[in-house]
């Protein structure tokens, strides 16, 4: 069932609540990544265009304690950006609910209010009824437009549906109509590509994909407990013992399932893992490490990719922080940039931030801004914060 937007719905001289994902990262009081704000703008814009009486937005930010107000998690900073990304006054309040917070959403000139951060109450992550009915006695509908949190049944995001009209906005819409139709309808050749430190981190989407997929790729962390599973001496790489029958499993059911399984087959290994001093080699000796595939693995994966007409990539594929351990998730990288008439899409979390440390955002179909919601949709479970949406009719 399709869900219904903020187009849908008329908002004309009513109040808007909008949930959005401002946790953005911070150095002090200094925002060092914006893309979380700017993907709020076209719904934020849509609202202000189209004769809202009042724009109020609620978001999280970090992991405060829960226990009333915390310097380090304001959304001050965010407030700020805010204004200049949308060229006009923000009012941030100092709490999100409350008699004072509703006689300043009454009286504010503003057209656009920020709560100030919603996990400076318990009662967020509890899915409070009472709280979340007090965010919704502030609005006459509710937006929600945080794809990142809408795998969490929050008060923000689940909890305030039950007392207003609840609709979609156009980030939540980008998310779902990219993540559903590259996994549900993709064209074809569809290539999924794994990485990241753990199988067991992967377990449902590898099951889930197995049946839709053409190909699946896997490196990073989680590779080496396949390569165990077949037999191959991994030395010190990461492996979880528990997971190589499991490993073992999988790779038969996609044998079965005539889906390509593509594991690393030479490697950058190292004697230590905090040591950038490393070599490339066809095997892992005991007493070294892999932490990132090698030229032959890369142009496999390449000669993969080239047929591929939907690509999904979800985990890095070594230890990509590190210049010494990236070359293979930047040359996947920049190769997938390279590509035509081939839609891409980034499954967020770490692939998101390699991507963008390659300065390769541009280039892709799309980037999806919910890593852990992301990975939840990949797997076919449902996100508590979009079933809660009004169905279209």
């Amino acid at each position: 069932m399709q869900k219904m937007t903020v187009r849908d719905i008329n908002i004309k001289g009513k109040k808007v609540i909008i949930r959005v994902d401002f946790n953005v990262p911070l150095d002090g009081e200094h925002i060092t990544d914006d893309r979380r704000i700017a993907a709020a703008l076209p719904t934020i814009q849509y609202a202000l265009n189209n004769g809202v009486s009042k724009v109020i937005l609620m978001s999280h930010l970090g992991r405060p304690k829960g226990a009333g107000f915390e310097k380090e998690f304001s959304l001050a900073p965010v407030a700020k950006r805010l204004e200049e990304l949308l060229k006009e006054k923000v009012l941030l309040l100092n709490d999100c609910i409350g008699p004072a917070v509703k006689e300043s959403i009454s009286k504010s000139t503003e057209r656009v209010v920020l709560l100030e951060n919603l996990r400076f109450h318990k009662a967020e992550e509890k899915n409070d009824p009472a709280f979340a009915k007090e965010l919704a006695s502030l609005a006459d509908v509710y937006i929600n437009d945080a794809f990142g949190t809408a795998h969490r049944a929050h008060a923000s995001t689940a909890g305030i549906t039950a007392y207003l009209p609840s609709v979609a906005g156009f980030l939540i819409e980008k998310e779902l109509q990219y993540l559903g139709s590259a996994i549900n309808h993709p064209k074809r050749p569809l290539t999924v590509i794994l990485g990241g430190a753990k199988v067991s981190d992967k377990i449902e989407l590898i099951k889930n994909l197995i049946p839709k997929a053409n190909s699946i790729i896997v490196g990073g962390g989680m590779a080496y407990t396949f390569l165990k599973a077949q037999g191959i001496n991994i030395g010190n790489s990461k492996l979880e013992k528990d997971k190589v029958d499991l490993a073992r499993e999988l790779m038969e059911q996609a044998k079965k399932a005539g889906v390509e399984f593509a594991l690393t087959t030479d490697f950058v290994i190292t004697q230590s893992f905090t040591s950038d001093d490393c070599k490339i080699s066809d095997v892992i000796p005991d007493g070294w490490e892999s932490l990132d595939i090698g030229p032959k693995t890369i142009k496999r994966y390449e000669e993969i990719l080239s047929k591929s007409k939907t690509v999904v990539w979800n985990g890095p594929l070594g230890v990509f922080e590190r210049d010494a351990y990236a070359k293979g998730t930047r040359a996947i990288a920049d190769y997938l940039a390279s590509l035509k008439d081939v839609t891409v899409i980034i499954g967020g979390g770490d692939s998101a931030a390699a991507v963008s440390k390659f300065g390769l955002e541009d280039k892709m179909t799309h980037i999806s801004t919910g890593g852990g919601a992301s990975l939840e949709f990949l797997e076919g479970k449902e996100l508590p914060g979009i079933a809660a949406l009004n169905d279209k009719k």
